[in-house]
């Protein structure tokens, strides 16, 4: 079974965990249909998508068909099954330069809004999370 996913963060092309990414990308640059906050955060500078939909920008990133397998691997990189960990979830996205009418329902991974309280915020609100804000990111394997 085939899933669809949308990244916004290191997950991208050319982004620190494209490596994790093993799916195929839907051709095009694609925003979220609701507005969220984007935001910069931690010592490790990690992209967090907050679950606050209304609020924020409307979210820059990329789609994957990704098989479940992938999509699994993706599940443990983003750490859904840990407290504090992000949710996958179904969202709405449109492509920037289509039909503003043509939606796709989508998975994406956001942070629930309660890990936003004493959160260390780098930067934001944004739209998107560029080439350099992931040279500010740190993996968790990585020492800085």
């Amino acid at each position: 079974m085939s899933h669809l996913v949308f990244v916004f963060g290191t997950l991208k092309e050319e982004f620190p965990n494209f490596g994790e990414n093993s799916g195929t990308r839907v051709p095009g640059t694609y925003e979220t249909v609701n507005q969220y906050p984007l935001y910069l955060v931690g010592e490790r500078h990690s992209p967090w998508m907050v679950n606050a939909p209304g609020s924020g920008e409307h979210v820059i990133g990329q789609v994957f068909c990704v098989d479940s397998n992938s999509l699994a691997r993706m599940d443990i990189l983003e750490r859904v099954s840990e407290p504090d960990g992000y949710e996958r979830i179904l969202i709405k996205v449109r492509t920037r330069c289509g039909n503003p009418s043509d939606e796709d329902d989508v998975y994406a991974y956001l942070k629930h809004p309660r890990h936003l309280h004493g959160a260390d915020i780098k930067d934001g609100p944004f739209a998107e999370y560029s080439l350099a804000h992931s040279a500010l990111y740190r993996s968790r394997g990585r020492q800085t």
